[in-house]
């Protein structure tokens, strides 16, 4: 039988000493010392001062140089649709071709409006139909590759995501706004919390754009943090 999946997201990977080698990034490109040395020479004062500085002047494609991989499952297809719509990230989602068997039967995702009302029933029913009609297709021959078709977009699904700092810094930006959509709002706040542990230089502002430049762009949409932000409104039409 169909059932709920949960959330789970682990930092699999990440740049060994980021923000070290982000500042010997950064010297590099006014130095004639190698950037192995500069690393050495630089001390935590200098580091976070140089940081500091490319993150508020904007020229932040040293921060390149330091990349993060999350391991990520219980998300439904509708999200990593928005997902892999950043495409300066490297991805590799579960297969419905070759994994097609559902083992203790398929998992979805409950948006939080469903979950809290009375149409909790409704929509675990259709997903109850949903995984019955995928597996009396395959009982009857037809491939995965077909049969998948007939299976929901709140159908779970697990991915492997590597960005680069400067990469999630905009996905950041753009999905912890809380204009966003819920799902995915969960979890790049999820992620954010993670790459924070091991870099809180680089992340310190990070997030939408009332908390990092104190300025929401959303004009009539938004949704008035800024406000308590002590930040502006202002519209990019």
């Amino acid at each position: 039988m169909a059932r709920e999946a949960k959330l789970k997201v682990k930092l699999l990977a990440w740049t060994k000493n980021p923000e070290e080698n982000v500042a010997a990034a950064i010297r590099q490109c006014y130095s004639a010392v190698g950037a192995s040395d500069l690393k050495k020479k630089t001390d935590k004062e200098t580091r976070e001062r140089l940081i500091k500085q490319i993150l508020e002047s904007g020229h932040t494609s040293t921060i390149e140089h330091a990349s993060f991989t999350f391991a990520v499952e219980g998300i439904s297809r509708a999200c990593s649709h928005q997902l892999v719509r950043h495409r300066i990230a490297s991805y590799s989602q579960q297969s419905q071709r070759y994994v097609s068997e559902l083992k203790g039967g398929m998992e979805y995702v409950i948006p939080p409006a469903i979950k809290n009302s009375k149409l909790k029933k409704q929509f675990k029913k259709a997903m109850n139909e949903a995984e019955e009609n995928y597996k009396s297709l395959m009982e009857k021959g037809v491939t995965a590759e077909d049969a998948r078709f007939v299976l929901p977009n709140a159908g779970e699904t697990k991915i492997v995501v590597t960005m680069n700092a400067r990469s999630l810094l905009n996905f950041f930006q753009q999905r912890c706004c809380q204009r966003a959509q819920w799902e995915i709002r969960t979890l790049a706040k999820e992620m954010l919390r993670l790459v924070k542990k091991k870099a809180p230089l680089l992340f310190a502002n990070a997030g939408p754009t009332c908390v990092s430049e104190k300025i929401c762009w959303e004009g009539k949409m938004s949704c008035g943090r800024y406000k308590s932000l002590g930040g502006e409104l202002r519209s990019r039409g």
